[in-house]
């Protein structure tokens, strides 16, 4: 069979097209160097940011280690029966990302689960509290940034 040339350049074109469509990166030039990104949206996710969260981070990682990688259903119904302060907000911020998914995306709430959530340090406020003979002891209040990520599970 003979080939011809412009058939393999067309060919070498559409398989760089296919390529490039399928895991649509795109190419960003950073000092001097070239780097290809993937962008990751074929994964879509619906994601929720809480900041100034009035409790300590190592309070909220305990709720969140307990749901992370579990499916919504059965995220609401643990942090529903946590006994802990800190399940509250985070229940709120799994009710907004569903809603998030759900209006924005047109994902099926059935089908989502946590596929990241991450709690980090937030300011420290500072306060003074005034004590005998004129001194002054320091109040500290720490807050965090909670961060939920829920994806839709793949059907296979």
């Amino acid at each position: 069979m003979i080939k011809n040339e412009n058939s393999d350049r067309e060919a070498k074109v559409l398989a760089q097209h296919i390529h490039m469509s399928v895991f649509k990166a795109r190419r960003v030039i950073w000092r001097g160097r070239t780097f290809m990104i993937k962008n990751e949206n074929s994964d879509r996710e619906a994601k929720v940011l809480a900041q100034h969260i009035h409790m300590s981070v190592f309070k909220a990682r305990r709720v969140i280690d307990q749901i992370r990688g579990r499916s919504y259903e059965e995220t609401l119904m643990i942090l529903e029966l946590m006994p802990y302060w800190a399940s509250y907000p985070i229940l709120k911020l799994v009710y907004s990302a569903a809603a998030n998914a759900s209006h924005n995306m047109g994902l099926n709430e059935a089908d989502l689960f946590i596929s990241k959530a991450e709690v980090n340090r937030g300011a420290i406020v500072k306060k003074l509290r005034p004590r005998a003979r004129g001194r002054s002891y320091i109040i500290k209040k720490t807050t965090c940034h909670i961060k939920i990520f829920l994806k839709e599970k793949s059907k296979i």
